[in-house]
């Protein structure tokens, strides 16, 4: 089976291109530029290098967040045009999950993280049990407070990995202690090799009904809202 994997939901964009059991390339940067320029090209270099047609592929994997709107919606759009446009199945993959698949070789919970702004962030909870990435709380946004009064209730170990920890390190140190250990700076990036694998074997969505996972309101949204909110009283 051959998967293309996208991901442009954060600073990282990556693109995959796997082969049953075999990553055949991968394409990464972590760059603050526009992924809306970059990442068909990066698509088309992965192809090329790799002597793959897109008739021949036989799957379509993306992350659909969270993380930023914009990046979601990029990534997100292209992966149904190309995944209708072939009459392909289309996977999505949580963001975090992917971050948190890096965290393989660590014996406990594995807690990825993106920074949401005003101390909040997105994360979740996972934990690998058999070799098999298993979701132990589902992803969502939270302050780092309150998600670090949660993790230390567990009493277990706590894997933070992100390339956002260090905004949140402190105020979720202070809570966890000696439970929390902090992902080694090479593995904060998702990897597109390990987004092809993850979205190998879920099944495929309706891809007309397929919609990315922002998990809360864009900010102009809930701006808007709250401000015809107040209007109303």
């Amino acid at each position: 089976m051959k998967v293309l994997a996208i991901d442009t939901s954060n600073e990282v964009l990556g693109v995959s291109l796997a082969d049953d059991h075999v990553v055949l390339a991968e394409y990464m940067t972590n760059l603050k530029k526009n992924h809306s320029v970059r990442v068909m090209p990066a698509v088309q270099e992965v192809m090329v290098a790799c002597g793959i047609k897109p008739a021949e592929l036989d799957k379509i994997v993306v992350a659909k967040g969270p993380g930023s709107y914009t990046g979601i919606r990029i990534g997100v759009t292209i992966a149904k045009t190309m995944a209708w446009s072939l009459q392909i199945p289309l996977a999505g993959v949580s963001s975090l999950k992917l971050l948190a698949a890096s965290g393989r070789y660590f014996d406990g919970y594995i807690s990825p993280l993106f920074d949401a702004r005003r101390g909040r962030i997105y994360t979740g909870l996972y934990r690998y049990e058999n070799g098999i990435l298993q979701t132990a709380v589902e992803d969502c946004n939270i302050s780092s407070a309150e998600w670090g009064t949660r993790l230390s209730a567990l009493g277990a170990p706590v894997l933070l990995i992100g390339q956002h920890v260090a905004l949140h390190q402190a105020v979720l140190a202070e809570k966890l202690g000696d439970k929390m250990t902090v992902a080694d700076w090479t593995l904060h990036n998702p990897r597109p090799g390990e987004l092809a694998r993850l979205g190998m074997d879920e099944p495929g969505a309706e891809i007309h009904t397929f919609v990315p996972n922002y998990i809360r309101l864009v900010e102009a949204e809930a701006k808007w809202l709250e401000k015809h909110k107040r209007e109303s009283h």
